[in-house]
Formats: C-alpha cells, structure tokens, sequence
C-alpha cells in the first residue's frame, strides 16, 4: 500500500506564540495561520472601532532590483509602474497572455531601482515564476524574498496613535498607499499605511527575527486603546464588508480585469508592450459595450448566511453566482459579493433570491463597498 506524503504546513516566525495565545489555526495556502483567537466577530468589531494585529507573514515578497527593473515591472503587470513615485506603492495585477488574472499585487518602490511586489500567499509561487520568466532580456534581477520577512499589520481607527507611540516615523505625512523605512520599538521595518479591511491602518514588513519582540510590542503598546490579536476569519469579513476582491473569489484567471469591474487598474496609456495588452484591449471593447456579468453586493433580507458558488436567481432562472458570503457583524445580516447578468446589477433591484439549498432567500442589489469608514 502506498501513501503520498502531504506536504510539510509552513510555519510564520510567529507561530509559537498564537499557540500560547490559544488561537484556532487553519491551513491557508500551505500555511498554519490563525484563523482566530477567540470571538471572530469581538475581532472584527475591535479593528472597526479600535484596533486588531494580525500575522501576515504568509504573503509572498518577491524583489525586483536592476536598472531596468521598472521597464521589467512595466512589461510583467497591467499597472504603471514606472510612474510609482519612490517610496509609494501601487495596487496593481498580473495577467496571463489571454487576459486572465495571475493575481492582484501590491508593489512598492523602495528605491529608484528596486521594487517589492507583494502577492498572495497562495499565488506566490506563479507570480514569481512569471516574473522570473518575464525578466527575460532585462537588465533586472527578481529575487524570492518570502523567507526575509514576517509581515505585522495593526488595522483600525487607534492604529495611528498606537504606532506612533513606538516610532518617530513621520506617520501624519506618511499617505495612504506609502511606505517608509523607520525603526518600530527599536526593530527596523518598512512602515506601510495600506491593509484590507477598509479602515485605516498600517503594514509592517520585519525580519523573522525580529517579529515576535515587535508582536509583543504593539500587543502592550496597544492594550489601553483596546488593540486585540485578529485571525484570518475577521479579516475576511472586514474586507468583504469593504466590497474589497479576494483572488480565488472574485478573481480568477478565467476573469480579466474588466470582467471583474477593475480595468481601471490596466494601464493602456504606459509605453511599451506588456503581456496580454492585445487580449485585455478586446475586454476593455466587450466591457464598454455590454458587461456579461457585474460584480455587484447582496444584502439578505432574512438571516440565512450565502455561501461561494451559490446560485443567484430571479424570475425562476440563475442570473449569477455568490463569490463571497458572511454574515456581517457592522451591518448585522448576512452580505455577499456576487456577478450578476447586467439587467439585475442596479443597486435597489429587489425580486432577486439566493438560492441556499433549494430555498430562494430574498436579497436586494447594494452598491459596493458594503461600508466606508468616516474619514
């Protein structure tokens, strides 16, 4: 009898101490990751109105370095890149040559010839190999950085104050979409003000090293403004509520940007070639002229939480699919993301049901973000 050996869970730098803190812990993108310490919805609630810390060490950190590696950076993404200014950062994709998405990324210049493109953990792999593979005839260099950071971000309305309270960083001038090297409670890291969970907040790339005297840190520093340990789970439902996309959901490669209403990221207008220009060109046309499906947002009129892949219906026949559902803790019923036909995509459209196990609950058409935290 044979048996294939699963691969060995990849373990953060933190993984001793959300043990000891009692989280619950889930495989993610072959990753033990916490997915919560106690309440999934006291998580959720304390980023809304003060502040969580998270792990996020299982991000994948790819460096790009070289003279042309803004070129190189042009050539691989939709974005443009070449325009990021030094020290700011940019949402952006990578497609295939067909217009499928690869994966959406975060990238930052931390210097005038050297880039960190951060990608989802469980597209990590893929987006390195194309970049390796797009790097040729660059005078560039992409370099797998996964195992050089651990990854912190402190979310919610009290991060600014409880930060600042460990750094001299000018924070007040560090913008949104911005990172900045500094010193946290005497760790050095690139201080970043994005996140994923609509509020404001801060992302803190660290050595390995160094994260567990920086995770205590801002635990303390944190504690009097309320700041709790926050899984996966929360930060699922906060960037849903944040009508934010998650790959593998609202994000796929048998999507292109336009289909999933975010060609503004695709950059036309950048010089040169870039991989799947001429097939993204033909989405943006079919998207201008008649979208198939909308990405749009359903709230429940009942309590009966949707699920991916579920069914949307109206007038007895499916108009589309569920590609996130949770209940909402801010809103207080269940929510989902779903692409609908085009003709049910106005937000007010009522006489649309989800169908959860055979039963048509009622939904109304929303307008995204489910929410939007008062600047």
């Amino acid at each position: 009898m044979s048996s294939t050996a699963t691969p060995e869970k990849r373990r953060t730098a933190l993984d001793a101490l959300h043990r000891s803190l009692g989280a619950t812990m889930t495989d993610f993108a072959g990753w033990d990751m916490p997915l919560r310490y106690g309440s999934e919805r006291d998580e959720h609630l304390a980023v809304r109105t003060k502040a969580g810390l998270f792990d996020l060490s299982h991000m994948g950190e790819i460096t790009v370095t070289g003279p042309e590696a803004a070129h190189l950076l042009d050539y691989a993404l939709v974005g443009n890149i070449a325009s990021v200014g030094v020290g700011r950062a940019r949402y952006t994709m990578i497609c295939q040559a067909d217009g499928g998405i690869l994966d959406d990324l975060i990238v930052y210049r931390l210097a005038e010839t050297e880039y960190m493109v951060v990608a989802n953990a469980s597209n990590a792999q893929i987006v390195l190999d194309s970049l390796v593979e797009r790097a040729e005839g660059f005078d560039a260099v992409v370099r797998d950085d996964r195992d050089a950071y651990a990854l912190l971000a402190v979310q919610g309305p009290e991060s600014p104050g409880i930060l600042a309270s460990l750094t001299d960083a000018d924070l007040d001038g560090l913008k949104y979409y911005a990172g900045l090297p500094g010193t946290v409670a005497g760790v050095p890291a690139l201080i970043a003000r994005t996140g994923y969970t609509g509020e404001d907040g801060f992302e803190l790339f660290v050595a390995p090293g160094d994260a567990e005297k920086l995770w205590e840190a801002l635990t303390e520093a944190g504690a009097p403004a309320g700041l709790i340990p926050c899984g996966l789970s929360c930060r699922d439902t906060l960037r849903l509520e944040a009508g934010m996309p998650l790959y593998g959901h609202e994000l796929s490669t048998s999507l292109t940007p336009f289909d999933a209403g975010l060609g503004r990221v695709v950059k036309f207008e950048k010089d040169g070639d870039f991989v799947g220009r001429t097939a993204l060109a033909a989405a943006a046309e079919r998207a201008a002229a008649q979208p198939p499906r909308v990405l749009v947002g359903l709230v429940a009129e009942g309590r009966r939480v949707p699920r991916a892949g579920y069914s949307v219906v109206a007038d007895g026949r499916v108009i589309g699919e569920i590609t996130s559902g949770a209940p909402s803790p801010t809103l207080g019923k269940p929510i989902a993301m779903a692409y609908v036909d085009a003709a049910h995509s106005a937000p007010g459209t009522t006489g649309v049901g989800v169908d959860i196990r055979g039963s048509h609950e009622p939904y109304e058409v929303v307008a995204l973000p489910f929410y939007k935290r008062r600047k």
